[in-house]
């Protein structure tokens, strides 16, 4: 499938209350289309009204990621998804974390996936095969930077808005 053929999904972030760029994203369909899905219908909010509007992102690491999607606890410990509950990897050797902007499922271990996801901010060649790589970044990379950077951190960084373009 080509990249202009990929759907894409959109999250709209404020930063202590404040709009900040959207974040597009593409969505791997081809590669990893359970993922997807599930990262489609959470940001749209059509399963169950669940969505990830109003969740914070709960856990920013300098120079590698930021991580978001707790749609149950909002602080990292809760998981959910469109399938009832965790739900397994796929094709995690098929995409290398080989540049920032990526947008992976984060998890626990093997076969933990859930609603939580995280954005590389630069390669991450040691999480290679551990986590699912479902999409990238299209735009709003300096939102990303902003996030990894706010003052507060997680605290003040909010998704706002729910949808898929």
């Amino acid at each position: 499938m080509t990249a202009s053929a990929r759907p894409r999904c959109f999250l709209d972030v404020t930063i202590a209350s404040k709009p900040v760029e959207r974040l597009i994203i593409e969505l791997f369909v081809d590669e990893t289309p359970k993922t997807c899905e599930n990262f489609r219908q959470l940001c749209t909010g059509e399963h169950d009204g669940k969505s990830y509007a109003q969740s914070p992102f709960h856990r920013v690491i300098d120079e590698f990621m930021i991580q978001g999607g707790d749609i149950a606890k909002g602080d990292g410990t809760g998981t959910m998804s469109i399938y009832g509950g965790e739900f397994e990897d796929e094709s995690l050797n098929w995409k290398d974390m080989d540049e920032a902007g990526l947008v992976c499922s984060a998890n626990r271990g093997k076969d933990t996936n859930g609603s939580q996801f995280f954005i590389t901010l630069e390669p991450c060649p040691h999480l290679n095969g551990k986590h699912t790589v479902f999409g990238r970044l299209v735009s709003g990379m300096d939102a990303v930077k902003k996030i990894a950077t706010a003052p507060g951190r997680w605290k003040s960084v909010d998704v706002a808005g729910k949808a898929m373009l």
